[in-house]
């Protein structure tokens, strides 16, 4: 922190003053995300339900063999939840950084009575936060699409591990997502979701487990560099230990060095794009 603090050595401030402005900033997101809560649900929901209802519901049904299985659902089910909470933490702090930087919305920010590294780890929690809202949404829904006796086996069985890896994958996306917004412009920003959230996605072991790679071996540690792995392998180890899943001990060490490690890189950033 010596080294943000240093970058806002001319704005000392009571720490009064700046637990109320980093609250009110915070709530001032939650308001906006409470007006526009209809669109977070349908974009939130739209893409694990379509892909539930796909391989657990039309595929059973016209029985091609392909996915379609109750084993096969409870592969997908931890997946599907940690690309939601990779997806929605990653794209609610880019997308309003990308418009503010471009439209110099962000001057009321800057100007908050608080240092500029405290504003990004502001956004980073207010995105972490609708992270952890995507996650506790689409957790129950992908659980009941299913065909009649294909329903997932998945419960929480270690709540411990759960919460810190919904915590953890929220706060990791969040701040990849700052760095996105930090590092991209806003005529960028679409090209960014094909090359960098799409694969992101796909190689994410979000329709496989990690374990299953073993026959690519290329292409198992080639997926180590993607953070949605660790997410999707965290959630198998809490809601599906019956199955393949990376070490504990691998997930919860990178997840937890990647919030550290690329939160202070996000935080870095966004101080230094604000003064420039």
């Amino acid at each position: 922190m010596t080294a943000f603090a240093s970058l806002d050595a001319g704005r000392p401030r009571p720490h009064a003053t700046y637990a109320k402005a980093f609250r009110a900033l915070f709530w001032r997101d939650l308001l906006v995300w409470r007006q526009d809560a209809i669109m977070f649900l349908i974009k939130v929901l739209s893409q694990p339900v379509l892909l539930t209802f796909t391989f657990a519901f039309v595929l059973p049904k016209v029985g091609t063999g392909v996915g379609g299985s109750s084993a096969y659902a409870t592969t997908l089910v931890p997946g599907l939840v940690a690309v939601a909470i990779a997806n929605q933490g990653l794209t609610s702090v880019m997308m309003p950084l990308l418009m503010e930087l471009t439209y110099k919305d962000i001057e009321d920010r800057a100007l908050a009575p608080i240092p500029l590294w405290s504003v990004a780890v502001q956004k980073i929690i207010s995105a972490g936060f609708q992270g952890l809202l995507s996650g506790a949404v689409v957790f129950p829904v992908v659980m009941v699409v299913h065909a009649k006796g294909q329903a997932p086996d998945v419960h929480v069985h270690n709540w411990p591990l759960f919460l810190a890896v919904l915590i953890l994958s929220s706060m990791l996306a969040a701040s990849c997502g700052l760095v996105c917004g930090t590092l991209l412009e806003i005529q960028k920003a679409s090209t960014m979701i094909v090359l960098i959230v799409l694969p992101m996605t796909m190689f994410g072991c979000v329709y496989y487990s990690w374990s299953a790679l073993h026959s690519i071996e290329w292409l198992q540690y080639a997926v180590l560099i993607n953070p949605v792995v660790y997410m999707s392998e965290g959630m198998r180890a809490s809601l599906t230990p019956q199955l393949g899943h990376m070490p504990i001990w691998a997930v919860l060490g990178v997840l937890a060095l990647g919030v550290a490690a690329v939160g202070t890189f996000a935080c870095h950033r966004f101080v230094r794009r604000i003064q420039s």
